[in-house]
């Protein structure tokens, strides 16, 4: 009962929700620019959509969370991979790269109008400046039964979720978009070596989880926003 008590479930909801709102912007900005490179297969299936149901996995969209929810570690997931059918690019390795830019880049794009939004809101109310100092602070939303409390959650974890999955999606480790990245980037001999490594890609971020590393993912975006925030 006490660990229970020692869950915020609001915050876990509102983290959670924006979590599959990031996810879906991120695998339906692959599948529309695929369908931009000339590969239809994510439209006709569905995927060029922010509705999270198209999109959801069961370990990196449910599981992964989950554990992360009890564990106490950040909070970070990936989606159901958008299918890519090579044969029907019209430049196969400069298009799968700029597929795989594309959902990190979207994240980044929500990432700073969250930021902005949170911005204006900070000069515009001071109500609104003490939350956002408060959520600096702590990462937690004030106890407030107010629609602004919550905006300014939403914003708070949209920011810092977006930023951080468009980060952690650069790590050159399957199935992360920095793996294609950088398979489209090397040498054809290269290239197939890193993608022998797509077998064990799961088995390495569970490692990584469990030993923390994946904190540095979040660390210095939580450090420059706060610190950003509280000098205001």
């Amino acid at each position: 009962m006490e660990f229970l008590q020692k869950i915020d479930i609001g915050v876990i909801a509102i983290q959670f929700a924006v979590l599959l709102f990031s996810l879906s912007i991120h695998e339906a900005s692959h599948a529309w620019m695929a369908d931009r490179c000339g590969d239809y297969t994510a439209r006709y299936l569905g995927r060029v959509t922010i509705n999270p149901i198209p999109h959801i996995d069961p370990i990196g969209t449910v599981l992964f969370p989950l554990l992360q929810f009890f564990t106490h570690l950040p909070l970070i997931g990936w989606a159901k991979p958008v299918p890519l059918n090579s044969l029907h690019l019209r430049n196969p390795r400069r298009d799968q790269i700029f597929v795989s830019l594309a959902g990190p880049a979207a994240n980044l794009l929500a990432g700073l109008i969250a930021f902005i939004l949170l911005l204006a809101l900070k000069i515009a109310s001071p109500k609104a400046s003490l939350l956002i100092i408060n959520m600096a602070l702590t990462s937690r939303i004030p106890v407030h039964n107010s629609v602004l409390a919550a905006l300014v959650g939403i914003l708070f974890f949209g920011m810092i979720i977006n930023l951080a999955l468009a980060l952690f999606n650069c790590i050159p480790i399957p199935p992360l978009d920095g793996h294609w990245i950088l398979y489209g980037i090397l040498p054809q001999s290269a290239a197939a070596g890193l993608e022998r490594m797509g077998s064990y890609g799961f088995i390495l971020l569970y490692v990584l989880m469990f030993m923390g590393i994946l904190r540095s993912v979040f660390i210095p975006i939580n450090w420059i926003i706060n610190r950003f925030f509280l000098s205001l």
